[in-house]
């Protein structure tokens, strides 16, 4: 099962119903993090228990540190004993992350930028796009290239038949496109498509002498139409002069970059006032006061490294946003049921 696809589906689907592929993730974000309320709130109650119970799991970790095995066997009765799950604080997280793995290759797939990779939401100029983007001109006939750079067809092929010209015609991949040998800006490229992945009958395969088609390089998202000639029995070939693809420093992303950086600031100080208690470690609170401000520190600068999609960074920032409003009122929640207790 294709699971980039469906999320891409997905995304088509709600924008859709909202207008916009900025909505439709803005969407997407508000209803996976419903989907995970009741594990935020298990979560914060874990997190408070923590707090609750720590001194007395600092005693036993004292009592036994010569005997590890020991140490540990109270431990887990110390747990079932007062019904307290040490994982329970990590669930959110641990099914977060395959949800932001898809979303994340669902933004830089071939399908979602064939489909809406242009779209401008806000501010964002485009929602595929990453901090130190590269950009090809479209249609001028030279592709801006890289080594490594994947090429798709990026809509369906014109097929010169004998003396018919056939419009509009399946491939049955996009990804039917190959480069032939290596990439080397300045020099031509080398393309090619197999003849088994036209959707055409075998008959009329064999009388194809000739296809154009808009092929599409992922990696800058330049379109270039682009003329294939017929190679022996079943290669459609052709060659494209290159040149090397002027890198681009886009602000809009390094804006979202900093809205995420200060959203997990404020989520960080937020949920451990939330969770603090009068009976917590000082070295702990310490500790955690210092992971809280070093963390978006560190998100920060491995997302000033690494591409990460405008889109991508959308869906993190409204999900911090929504982690601060529940850390609050779940933290409404558990201190009136504590005052009921």
């Amino acid at each position: 099962m294709d699971f980039t696809a469906l999320t891409v589906e997905l995304l088509k689907g709600l924008n859709n119903l909202t207008g916009s592929y900025g909505l439709a993730i803005i969407a997407l974000t508000i209803i996976v993090r419903v989907c995970l309320w009741p594990l935020g709130l298990s979560q914060q109650r874990s997190m408070r228990a923590m707090q609750v119970l720590q001194p007395k799991m600092k005693l036993i970790q004292e009592r036994y540190k010569s005997d590890p095995q020991m140490m540990q066997r109270k431990m887990m009765e110390f747990y079932k004993e007062n019904k307290f799950n040490p994982m329970a604080g990590c669930l959110p997280l641990l099914i977060q992350m395959p949800i932001f793995i898809l979303l994340y290759a669902a933004l830089i797939s071939p399908q979602f930028i064939q489909e809406a990779g242009n779209s401008h939401f806000l501010f964002i100029n485009r929602l595929d796009t990453t901090l130190r983007g590269s950009a090809g001109s479209s249609y001028d006939g030279v592709f801006s290239v890289t080594p490594g750079d994947r090429f798709v067809i990026y809509k369906k092929v014109k097929i010169q038949k004998g003396d018919e010209i056939l419009d509009n015609v399946k491939i049955s991949s996009k990804n039917a496109v190959k480069v032939q040998g290596d990439i080397v800006p300045g020099k031509n490229i080398d393309l090619k498509i197999s003849l088994d992945d036209i959707d055409l009958n075998f008959s009329e395969l064999t009388q194809v002498s000739s296809a154009e088609v808009e092929v599409q390089n992922i990696k800058t998202r330049e379109v270039e139409n682009v003329k294939f000639e017929k190679m022996g029995d079943s290669i459609l070939a052709a060659s494209m002069p290159t040149n090397t693809p002027q890198s681009q420093f886009h602000y809009d992303v390094l804006i979202l970059i900093v809205l995420f950086a200060l959203s997990m600031f404020a989520t960080q100080k937020i949920m451990m006032a939330a969770n603090q208690t009068a009976s917590q470690d000082p070295m702990q609170a310490q500790m955690q006061k210092m992971m809280g401000t070093m963390m978006p520190i560190m998100i920060i600068f491995m997302f000033v490294i690494a591409p990460i999609p405008a889109g991508v960074l959308l869906y993190l920032v409204v999900s911090n946003i929504f982690q601060i409003i529940q850390t609050i009122l779940i933290n409404k929640q558990l201190e009136a049921e504590e005052n009921k207790k």
